[in-house]
């Protein structure tokens, strides 16, 4: 490898530098294996200063210096270097295998943290590929199927009996062939092979020491959290439990691991299409500063994209840095939580208004537009083929945009891929005269999919709002208001904060008095729906109230009523779950419940629980053993509905 960046390099005065290309090659590679990563960056620059632009050791010396850029939390900048060297690297060169593999790890690492699944599986397939090595393939494959399982579980089960045959012919410690296994217990877990998932949980527990050891660490209290769900989806709730203790949850010997700040479900509905009864286990990380620093699903009753939705949801969560600072490290890391959606501030999904708008246009023109497949994975390879059919015929077809839509709207295609797919739908669109709406369906995804960092503050609305600047868009009400519906969701909504500043305010009721829109279109209620949970954040509840009701929908949260029904019983300490007391447990549980107008409780469920699976049955139990005051409902109806409240256990002492 250090060979092939010898030599004189065109364009540098050979007599300025001190030292030679290959030194400072030398030099950065050994400053890649030590703690200052800055000081890494910076001799990686100084190198890529003195290559030729546009050659090979450029190349090079780029994909060297991503990994140092995503140590350094510069993801973007990770992408756009490992992308470029990739770019300058002869595809023939067997030599650079190791580079290449590093580069596309890069990518897909990248991606898994953004949660662009079916990206990351591109990079991490291309990574396995690029591999000579069989620590380098294996390495790629561990990344592979956490990501596969989520997207193509098929092709996970797939990549894990790659993995069996490398390991077979490899000595791997035990820690790492436990990763391999945990992957392997996730996978089985998100398709219903419960049985297989309990053997291979145990096996991961087995390989880690035992659930004797003296000491754990966080792998070891994945792994058994891993089987304490396989056991509790078994049926099994007591062996659930022990195995759940024996993870530390809630077990905090000093301090208490509270709710964050920020920390709401997500809202059912949407373009995700959650449903009240999707449930998840998210883990994620806390950094130092109280933000989210890594969310990864890892069971879902629902789907992959349920679970990712899920984890989106839980990357705006944050909490005080103060009070991060008073949990100990053990407790910030691998952290699981259990999740469901929130039914009071439902909304329906932009994206099928919008998908629908072009449907029913095409249908118009006498293009049929096939249905979405049940299993997307699946049914990749078929798009595909009626997409290369359609182009061969007419490239600029509605045939061909048809078939596009479809392929787009696939959740296993690669958001770089569906960023130029869309492009070229919007191109064909915009040929044929599209109306606003339709063109919209390809514009509005192929902006938001070319930008790498659209995860960070402020840049959805950046990308999105010179949309509004357009005359075709400006001019038709339903395009503008889903515009500025994205704005809001792809910002403030998007985490449920407070909108202190009234912008996203100021954007929904421009959506709301729109004089264009119907009093009951789903695009001026969905900006009403999301003025009221704004509102009601802001603690301005006869605002939210007033504002709900003139959506038309049902004024009955109990967010949003002027004196919501008084709580007159409520069960003690016998409520605390004896099963939780024997295994020391501490934590809470986020409920949400109507209240008849007789004052029971009724339609309870947990939306949130720490630990996940221990306390959503007692805190639900709980509510039944609650009484509010009578209210008055002339229908006979509900008193109060979707009300949110949250319950400690903590043990005495």
């Amino acid at each position: 490898m250090l060979a092939m960046i010898c030599g004189t390099v065109p364009g540098v005065a050979q007599t300025v530098a001190s030292t030679t290309v290959q030194q400072d090659f030398e030099a950065a590679a050994a400053l890649d294996a030590a703690p200052d990563r800055a000081a890494a960056l910076a001799a990686w620059e100084r190198l890529e200063a003195r290559t030729k632009a546009g050659s090979r050791n450029r190349g090079i010396v780029l994909v060297r210096k991503a990994p140092v850029l995503f140590s350094l939390k510069r993801s973007d900048e990770s992408v756009r270097a490992a992308r470029a060297g990739l770019a300058l690297l002869p595809a023939g060169d067997a030599s650079l295998a190791e580079d290449r593999t590093r580069a596309f790890l890069i990518l897909g690492q990248v991606a898994t943290d953004t949660l662009d699944y079916a990206g990351a599986v591109t990079a991490l397939q291309q990574a396995e590929a690029a591999a000579i090595s069989s620590a380098d393939k294996l390495g790629a494959m561990l990344s592979l199927v956490a990501v596969q399982t989520f997207v193509d579980p098929a092709a996970a089960a797939a990549t894990l009996a790659r993995s069996d045959t490398l390991i077979a012919n490899s000595k791997l410690d035990n820690r790492t062939a436990a990763r391999f296994v945990r992957e392997r217990t996730i996978q089985k877990l998100n398709t219903g092979d419960i049985a297989g998932a309990r053997a291979s949980s145990l096996q991961a527990v087995k390989l880690l020491g035992g659930m004797e050891t003296a000491k754990i660490d966080p792998m070891d209290a994945a792994a058994r959290s891993d089987a304490a769900i396989a056991f509790l989806l078994g049926g099994n709730a007591d062996e659930a439990r022990r195995y759940m203790a024996y993870t530390g949850a809630g077990r905090m010997k000093k301090g208490s691991f509270d709710p964050a700040a920020e920390m709401r479900s997500p809202d059912c509905g949407g373009d995700a299409g959650l449903k009240p009864n999707d449930v998840a286990v998210v883990e994620f990380n806390i950094a130092d500063d109280g933000t989210i620093e890594r969310a990864r699903p890892i069971y879902a009753a629902g789907g992959g994209q349920v679970a990712l939705e899920f984890a989106r949801a839980v990357k705006g969560w944050s909490w005080p840095a103060a009070d991060v600072q008073a949990i100990p490290a053990f407790y910030r890391y691998n952290v699981r939580v259990e999740m469901r959606c929130s039914t009071a501030f439902e909304r329906p999904s932009i994206g099928d208004g919008l998908g629908g708008a072009l449907e029913q246009w095409l249908a118009d023109k006498g293009v049929a537009v096939p249905p979405a497949p049940t299993g997307p994975a699946a049914a990749l390879g078929a798009q595909r083929a009626e997409l290369a059919s359609a182009m061969t015929q007419s490239p600029n077809g509605l045939k061909t945009l048809a078939a596009l839509y479809r392929v787009t709207g696939n959740p296993t295609v690669a958001q770089e891929e569906r960023a130029a797919l869309h492009a070229r739908g919007l191109a064909i669109a915009t040929a044929n005269d599209a109306p606003p709406s339709a063109r919209l369906a390809f514009d509005l995804p192929a902006r938001i999919n070319a930008v790498t960092d659209i995860w960070k503050p402020g840049v959805y609305q950046r990308t999105v709002s010179p949309l509004l600047s357009d005359p075709v868009y400006a001019n038709d009400p339903q395009a503008r208001a889903a515009i500025r519906l994205m704005m809001v969701d792809g910002n403030v909504s998007r985490s449920r904060k407070s909108d202190k500043n009234g912008v996203s305010l100021a954007i929904l009721r421009q959506v709301a008095e729109d004089k264009g829109l119907q009093a009951n279109d789903p695009l001026r209620v969905g900006a009403l729906i999301r003025i009221a949970a704004i509102e009601e954040s802001n603690g301005q509840i006869e605002a939210a109230r007033a504002t709900f009701a003139s959506s038309g929908l049902t004024a009955n949260q109990c967010a949003i009523m002027d004196a919501p029904p008084k709580m007159i019983a409520m069960p003690g300490s016998e409520a605390f779950p004896m099963e939780a007391q024997r295994w020391g447990f501490e934590g809470w549980t986020q409920l949400q419940f109507d209240v008849a107008a007789d004052g029971h409780v009724i339609n309870q469920r947990a939306l949130l629980s720490y630990p996940p699976f221990i306390f959503s049955e007692a805190g639900t139990k709980f509510l039944t053993k609650v009484k509010f005051a009578k209210t008055y409902r002339p229908d006979g109806g509900l008193g109060c509905g979707a009300t949110v409240n949250r319950i400690r256990f903590t043990l005495p002492g």
